[in-house]
């Protein structure tokens, strides 16, 4: 029994000695006293956001026809201008035929005019002709002038129908849906492929009670990529682009700019941190706060030690929740 009382007396002065060592460590140690004055704090709310983006681009068909090629898939990387598919419509072909062999036959009887207009040249010279005759076959073969080039003009009209059948890529992007396949028939401005635009956005979608606090040129903090809740130290900024005047179901719309959105898929969630309040504490820097006992403490200037409540980490250290008054001279090592 004696044994036992000396043993715990020896635990109860080891443990005393600790304290005091402890505590005259915290005194020896070099520190700078900050005074303690509340600020205001914006709380955060981790949300979804989805990738959308910036501009959703239709490829339509110029001409009605047949689809012969198709040169892209979805996931595709097309440039602005590109070729994505060709229509050909067979009915062009015969047309440009036509118009083909309209302007030989008036080739041909511009030619038979020429030659009457000289001919009747050459016997007004002589007497033999008269005048309104001359000037009869000069007007026919104005005419046919006029109507060789406007036989031109058509099978050129008809030839520029046949080069729309190409379908272009309107922009630079990846290429989302692919509406029809090879062998499809297709009408004239029917969607041929969704393009979507190289600049992506992360689009918000958030309660109605969370619109005052949401405005354009607002910092949000913007997880990775994924799901999953991680540090501050992975979060990166990002700002309210856009912040849309119409509710959908009683939910403001957003979008938010950042950067390193360029691999994801459109579509695809991640976490965003949006101010939901402001409200005013106190923050201290994370060295002013020491552990003992499971509790947290600070040093006052005067050399008191105060029991405080530690809350979460804040822009500029740890918010205390209590144990502090506004101009406390808190110590920092």
């Amino acid at each position: 029994m004696l044994r036992k009382k000396l043993h715990f007396s020896l635990s109860v002065r080891s443990l005393l000695g600790a304290l005091a060592g402890l505590a005259a460590t915290i005194s020896e140690a070099p520190a700078d006293s900050i005074t303690l004055h509340s600020q205001e704090i914006r709380d955060r709310k981790a949300v979804f956001a989805t990738v959308e983006a910036v501009d959703l681009l239709q490829a339509r068909a110029r001409i009605g026809g047949t689809v012969v090629s198709l040169s892209v898939d979805e996931g595709s990387q097309v440039s602005s201008g590109a070729r994505i598919a060709v229509v050909v419509d067979e009915k062009l072909a015969l047309e440009i035929r036509s118009a083909k062999a309209r302007i030989q036959s008036v080739i041909a009887e511009r030619a038979n005019a020429r030659t009457a207009v000289e001919r009747a040249r050459k016997l007004r010279a002589s007497g033999t002709y008269s005048q309104a005759r001359l000037d009869e076959a000069e007007t026919a073969l104005k005419v046919l002038d006029r109507t060789l080039a406007s036989a031109r003009a058509e099978r050129e009209v008809i030839v520029q129908r046949a080069k729309e059948g190409a379908v272009l890529a309107p922009g630079a992007g990846r290429v989302l849906d692919v509406k029809v396949t090879e062998g499809a028939v297709v009408l004239p401005g029917e969607a041929i492929a969704t393009i979507a635009a190289e600049t992506y956005v992360l689009r918000l979608v958030l309660p109605e009670r969370h619109a005052r606090f949401l405005a354009e040129g607002d910092t949000v903090l913007v997880g990775p990529r994924g799901v999953e809740v991680t540090s501050n130290d992975h979060l990166r900024l990002g700002q309210v682009a856009q912040v849309y005047p119409r509710m959908r179901q009683g939910r403001v719309v957003a979008d938010v700019e950042t950067g390193g959105l360029e691999g994801y898929l459109v579509g695809e969630r991640t976490l965003v941190y949006v101010e939901t309040g402001r409200r005013q504490a106190f923050v201290v820097p994370e060295a002013a706060l020491y552990r003992r006992f499971g509790l947290s403490y600070v040093l006052l200037e005067d050399g008191t030690e105060v029991v405080v409540q530690a809350g979460r980490p804040v822009q500029g250290g740890i918010e205390v929740l209590s144990g502090l008054r506004d101009g406390d001279r808190v110590m920092v090592p």
